[in-house]
Order: structure tokens, then C-alpha cells, then sequence
């Protein structure tokens, strides 16, 4: 399956040739350092780790640094694993492939995805703290009038007495709302730029400006979508 970690940059608009306007996420999608090649033989399944976001080698530890490669073999280490051309990443994904046309410290770039293709973009939505259940699940407000002064935006009833004498498992209640991973499917691919690894899509993804996101090739993608 073709994956890329990439960084939401934020909402633009395109305008195609007849002068019709789509609203599309820009995605800074790659560089991405295969970090780790994964076969049937010795995992029970083939697979690669991509790596993304260049930080300093401090902000790292020296596990995380000795899994990119990154540490000299001593006395204590002679058989340390060495990448050449991978520098220090911050988040590692692993992708599943059905075979292995990659090797460590190969570099992936935007240009695995075309025009049109069809992809489900996965991230973290805004953390909104704590709601109430107008916010977090749209519910309708109460009438204002007929003593109900203070209650426009109290939930009601939230289960009966008598039976089952308790408030049901899953009742739509108020709580944390936002920080939870989410996908976003089969958004279409309006733009690729390779030489700056951009990617255009379609519609709203999830996550922050600058929060971190997962594009691969849709899975649910029917005949009518494509």
C-alpha cells in the first residue's frame, strides 16, 4: 500500500479551467527515509517503515538514534545498523506492502500519487477540551420560556426510573471532545508538486495547521468515486 507521513499546511483554493473553484488542503507530504524494511522470512510479513520530519539529534534518544543508524559502532556494538542519508526523524510510520521494491535509506518523495487518484488522509482533530453536549453533539437547546431560565443548554433526561433504573452505557453525555484520530476518505488528488512535496486534496482533513498526517491510497474507492 503507498503511504506518506506529510504536515498539514492549510486550506487554499484551486480553479480549474472552466473557472469552477475547489477548496483543497495543502499537504507538505515527504521527504519521507525508509528506515526499516520489514520481510515474510525473518516478521511473518513484508512491510517498510517511513520516517518524516528532520529534527536535531538531541531532541531524540539514543534508541531512537541507533534505530535510524545514526550512532558509530564501538566495543560494546560492533554490529550497529548504519543508513547512510537518513537524518534524524521525529515520526515513523510503517506501511504494508506485497513486495519489497525498497530499500533502507531510499527516499520517497510526492510524486508516488498522480491527479486524480483517490486517498484517505488520516490525522488528529483539534483537542477542544472539555464540552457540553450542544458542542460535542449537536444537540438542539431547550425553550428559554416557561421556567426554564437556566436550562436552555442542559441536556434533559438522560434515562428512565423505574426500568432500567440506570443511566444506559454510551449515553451521548458531556465530556472531552476532539484530540482522537480520524480519517478523512477518498478525497480526490487536485495537485502534485514533487520538486517541493506538496499535495493537494480535496476538501478539509483532519488536524491543526502544522499537525502531523498520514495519506495513502483509498481503500473504499468505488467505480462511481474514481
Amino acid at each position: 500500500m503507498r503511504k506518506l507521513i506529510g504536515r498539514k499546511v492549510g486550506m487554499t483554493q484551486l480553479f480549474d479551467e472552466q473557472g469552477n473553484v475547489t477548496g483543497v488542503t495543502v499537504i507538505e507530504a515527504g521527504p519521507n527515509y525508509v528506515t526499516q524494511v520489514k520481510t515474510v522470512e525473518r516478521d511473518g510479513y513484508n512491510a517498510i517503515q517511513l520516517g518524516f520530519g528532520e529534527v536535531k539529534p538531541k531532541r531524540l534518544t539514543r534508541g531512537q538514534l541507533g534505530h535510524l543508524g545514526l550512532l558509530k559502532p564501538d566495543e560494546k556494538h560492533p554490529k550497529r545498523k548504519q543508513l547512510t542519508g537518513v537524518p534524524p526523524l521525529a515520526h515513523l510510520v510503517e506501511a504494508r506492502v506485497k513486495e519489497i521494491t525498497y530499500k533502507e535509506g531510499d527516499v520517497i518523495k510526492a510524486d508516488i500519487f498522480k491527479v486524480g487518484e483517490r486517498v484517505d488522509v488520516t490525522g488528529v482533530i483539534k483537542g477542544r477540551g472539555f464540552a457540553g453536549n450542544i458542542k460535542r453533539h449537536g444537540f438542539n437547546r431547550q425553550r428559554k420560556t416557561h421556567g426554564a431560565s437556566d436550562r436552555e443548554r442542559a441536556p434533559g433526561s438522560i434515562g428512565a426510573g423505574t426500568f432500567p433504573g440506570h443511566v444506559v452505557k454510551g449515553k451521548r453525555m458531556a465530556g472531552r471532545y476532539g484530540g482522537t484520530r480520524a480519517t478523512s476518505m477518498n478525497l480526490k488528488v487536485m495537485l502534485v508538486d514533487a520538486e517541493r512535496n506538496l499535495i493537494a486534496v480535496a476538501g478539509s482533513v483532519p488536524g491543526p495547521n502544522g499537525g502531523i498526517v498520514v495519506i495513502r491510497e483509498a481503500r473504499k474507492a468505488s467505480k462511481k468515486v474514481s
